[in-house]
């Protein structure tokens, strides 16, 4: 999985061409986004709004929000590294997006012209280049046009930096109550005063919803509405089998909207934008998807027919960025809607919420970032 500090234009974060190339998408065979009509109005509902965030003027706004976040999160994860000297399969060698085609060089320009307007490090390569950063490139069986990438962005198994995570909270006193079905919050007036689980009523100062896809129906029961939706996604693990023709760090496919990463002695392949409301059903056609874009690229790296096949629902916004901090219920607090974008906003999320609910200043402006956006709800 790919950590705090990277940048790219996912499927379904609004930008310009965005609803021109789903089109595309939509036909391609492997092809990235798959859209599996359900009767749920909300769908419907968020795709419009998500359309309508596909202009240069929300991506450079919407951009301008994410990014500094994500930058801020990379700090906290590195300060979080140092003092607790956690390991969990990182790599500090930087992403690159790779181009199979020269157009998608040639539209590269716009996420060059929000890079330059933010000061984030990049290199624009051609295919040696492209090679020169990942040499099991050398032997890909598809074009490469060329790439961007990106010197600073880091990589690690997101997995084993929780469990890792938890275990030093638990050694410091955190209470971990797993297992537990959250059903409702309990509103009395103007405030949250307690949640119903699965293991009965619990009661608590304050109240953070992060349920991912989740938290939109937890929140409606209690009158608030805020515009996520899940968008599944699909991913592969596998055995490195060819260390030297493995990545030596992240590559994004731009064709198949794929991230092929290394971690430790496997090669994590994720990708697909799924629109079928909540459905966790595993589906063969994405495995072999999933399959071929890591296939042609690094063909011998990894043995993918002994890959595990997991899939997950995506909490996303239409405008691409988090919903975090207050609500207008006191005592409630959001940190929820990360995307495809979970833990690059992870830790830079958990700390403006923690001191938005300390009532402390925030080191990042938080002023796009919360439910206001989208108008009183």
């Amino acid at each position: 999985m790919r950590m705090p500090g990277r940048f790219r234009r996912d499927m379904l974060h609004p930008g310009p061409g965005v609803p021109l190339k789903a089109l595309n998408w939509l036909t391609m065979r492997h092809g990235p986004l798959v859209v599996r009509p359900v009767v749920d109005p909300r769908m419907w509902w968020w795709l419009l709004r998500m359309l309508r965030n596909c202009t240069s003027k929300r991506y450079a706004i919407n951009k301008s929000r994410m990014l500094p976040l994500a930058e801020y999160s990379r700090d906290c994860l590195r300060a979080l590294r140092v003092e607790t000297g956690i390991a969990y399969d990182a790599r500090s060698q930087g992403t690159l997006q790779l181009f199979r085609t020269q157009q998608q060089l040639e539209d590269m320009s716009k996420d060059v012209v929000v890079l330059n307007q933010l000061g984030i490090p990049f290199e624009v390569l051609d295919k040696q280049g492209c090679l020169a950063a990942e040499p099991g490139l050398g032997q890909a069986n598809a074009d490469i046009a060329g790439g961007l990438r990106l010197p600073d962005d880091e990589t690690g198994d997101c997995h084993l930096f929780t469990l890792k995570l938890a275990g030093m909270a638990e050694q410091i006193g955190v209470r971990f109550t797993f297992d537990t079905e959250v059903r409702k919050l309990i509103r009395d007036g103007s405030r949250v005063n307690s949640v119903v689980t699965s293991r009965g009523r619990m009661n608590a100062d304050a109240y953070v919803v992060a349920l991912g896809s989740q938290s939109a129906p937890v929140l409606r029961a209690i009158g608030l509405g805020i515009p996520v939706y899940p968008v599944k996604g699909y991913s592969l693990t596998a055995p490195i089998a060819d260390a030297d023709a493995a990545p030596v760090s992240t590559v994004m496919d731009e064709t198949y909207k794929t991230a092929i990463t290394r971690l430790g002695d496997r090669i994590r392949v994720g990708g697909t934008a799924e629109l079928a409301g909540y459905d966790l059903r595993l589906r063969p056609s994405r495995r072999e998807a999933l399959k071929h874009s890591a296939g042609t690229l690094f063909p011998g790296s990894c043995d993918l027919d002994r890959a595990s096949f997991w899939c997950g629902l995506r909490p996303m916004t239409p405008d691409g960025p988090p919903v975090l901090g207050s609500t207008p219920i006191e005592g409630l607090f959001l940190n929820t809607g990360h995307g495809t974008l979970g833990w690059t906003m992870a830790c830079g999320s958990a700390r403006l919420v923690a001191d938005i609910i300390s009532r402390q200043p925030t080191d990042v402006d938080t002023a796009g970032l919360g439910m206001k956006r989208y108008g009183p709800r």
